[in-house]
């Protein structure tokens, strides 16, 4: 692609980046064949090829967002379908990052989407605040038919995502040190993580009770809270690099082998910190070894050689964008899966979004919705007992159109292997 940067914007290392990205782009289209939003809606503009010519125009005139270009930016779902498909190997994924903090820093949204995002962006990356909200939501959910009827579709939306029971706080799994079960074969942080210690706890406590039995000491921080995912994709920029630096801060400081997270969403970010710090002269070395030590769960235990066990559930995977596209981690659930006694099998469509994507499935409830559907319906056509995944996104999304339990795959291989049954199994 041809681009008409002058050379004073080329002085600065954003823009200079976003040149080198937008050349690469050969205008070839084999991204709209796999972009969730461009198959539902058939437009050009939500398309990642659309969007890359808006994000071209909007970054050479150096202009603020025009509310065009930010509607069909706000459309994407930041999947990295696009980034499988791609011949040219375009970063969409750095590219869309920064157009989002441009939005963000030159775009006058709306008051009361300004508020909700706000709101969101400050709520959900604080567990404790996070778990007040969500009693308060709770208490207002009845309320979520009426806020449709009237309008107000992203509150209904809001108030729907609500969970029916409130998780009980599980023990294992906050700040502390965890030893090795036996022989000590290494010592590991995992990321406490903000949402998903909050919905589902029993997912770190699972990761804990495993890792111990296989020689590991884990050791969680709690410090580092949020991973800065959520803010980061928000495109509220100053906020993701400084949870972002809070967070090396802590691993380095625990001196561990690898960092395991569990939450495949948040993992993508903590790989991407060398390169979101890349311009901190104070941090880019160190997070660059952060990144280096980030590892999925999945990621880390493909490595350890657990034996043959009998699980017996037939499962259908549901591997997350995040797991498959951002982080290129394809085969090894399932190969974990197979070995702990499971029969896996893929679903239909597999390379499609569920819709959650962070907060899209508050922001734009209307699309998450028809993907989500639709990746149940796909799901559903298995016949599977449960199914498995590695985002607590997707858990909560897809969960909310099936009755088929959906369990995280390290709360499986747990249960396989001496621990107990997930909860959400009957």
């Amino acid at each position: 692609m041809q681009t008409n940067f002058t050379a004073e914007q080329l002085a600065t290392p954003r823009i200079d980046a976003a040149n080198n990205i937008l050349r690469k782009c050969v205008h070839c289209g084999f991204c709209t064949a796999t972009c969730p939003t461009y198959v539902l809606l058939g437009d050009e503009l939500d398309s990642p090829r659309g969007r890359i010519y808006l994000i071209k125009n909007m970054l050479e005139s150096g202009e603020p967002a025009t509310a065009e270009t930010v509607k069909h930016l706000d459309r994407c779902l930041s999947c990295l379908s696009c980034m499988t498909t791609c011949p040219s190997g375009v970063n969409y994924m750095h590219l869309v990052d920064e157009a989002r903090a441009h939005v963000e820093e030159t775009y006058n949204r709306p008051l009361f989407e300004r508020l909700l995002r706000n709101v969101l962006a400050y709520t959900m990356p604080r567990p404790t605040l996070f778990r007040l909200s969500l009693i308060g939501a709770k208490l207002a959910s009845p309320l979520a038919p009426v806020a449709k009827s009237f309008g107000a579709t992203r509150i209904a939306a809001l108030l729907g995502l609500v969970p029916k029971r409130m998780p009980t706080p599980e023990r294992i799994g906050q700040p502390g040190s965890y030893p090795a079960t036996g022989e000590k074969k290494g010592r590991v942080a995992l990321l406490m993580g903000c949402v998903q210690s909050v919905l589902d706890p029993g997912i770190n406590a699972a990761t804990i009770r495993l890792l111990n039995r296989l020689g590991f000491e884990v050791v969680v921080s709690g410090e580092e809270a949020c991973c800065g995912s959520l803010t980061h994709h928000m495109g509220k920029e100053q906020d993701a690099l400084a949870r972002a630096r809070r967070s090396v801060d802590q691993w380095t400081k625990a001196d561990v082998d690898a960092v395991i997270v569990t939450a495949s969403g948040c993992g993508t970010t903590i790989k991407d910190y060398g390169h979101m710090l890349r311009l901190d002269p104070a941090y880019a070395e160190k997070a660059k070894a952060i990144s280096a030590k980030a590892r999925d769960v999945t990621e880390f235990l493909i490595a350890q050689e657990l034996p043959e066990a009998t699980g017996g559930l037939r499962l259908a995977y549901h591997s997350a964008c995040s797991m498959q596209h951002g982080q290129k981690i394809r085969t090894e659930p399932q190969r974990l899966l197979r070995r702990a006694g499971f029969t896996v099998m893929e679903v239909p469509e597999g390379h499609l979004c569920c819709g959650s994507a962070g907060t899209y499935n508050i922001l734009q409830p209307e699309l998450a919705t028809k993907l989500r559907d639709r990746k149940v319906a796909n799901i559903e056509s298995l016949e599977p007992q449960a199914i498995a995944t590695g985002n607590i996104g997707c858990i909560t999304q897809i969960g909310l159109g099936t009755r088929i339990p959906i369990v995280h795959t390290v709360e499986l291989l747990d249960w396989a292997y001496g621990g107990p049954k997930p909860e959400a199994l009957p």
